[in-house]
């Protein structure tokens, strides 16, 4: 079974998540959703997302596309690939890392995930940010 690795904010679930999701599930049987943490997302994006991290993962549960969410490591954000062990991850069009970056860490620990970037889908009106004002 080939395991599919997302991973975000999810803070207000919208169709650009929903094409982000549904385009990593062509690539394996079993797609799983990390939900970043509350001070993970404010470390990354400068602001405390609207929902808590409790709230968002469950929001994520509900979609049906979803095999399983869970909720992120504290601290390190490489930790949790390591105990999903994905055979594939997918990047959202707008996630901060770069995907050079993450084949170098997956490297270092011995994970041969492949790395997919995946494209936007109406980024001028589906994304958080702009949904948010």
């Amino acid at each position: 079974m080939k395991k599919v690795m997302c991973a975000g904010t999810f803070d207000v679930i919208h169709p650009g998540h929903l094409y982000y999701l549904s385009e990593a599930k062509k690539y394996g049987d079993r797609l799983i959703v990390v939900v970043a943490r509350d001070d993970t997302s404010q470390s990354f994006k400068g602001k405390k997302p609207v929902h808590d991290e409790k709230a968002r993962v469950e929001a994520v549960r509900t979609l049906k596309i979803v095999d399983e969410a869970v909720l992120g490591n504290k601290g390190n954000i490489f930790d949790i690939i390591e105990k999903i062990k994905p055979d594939v991850i997918c990047l959202g069009y707008d996630q901060k890392i770069q995907k050079e970056e993450l084949e170098n860490e997956l490297s270092k620990r011995g994970i041969t995930a492949e790395v997919i970037r995946m494209g936007p889908y109406m980024q001028h009106i589906y994304k958080s940010s702009i949904l948010r004002r």
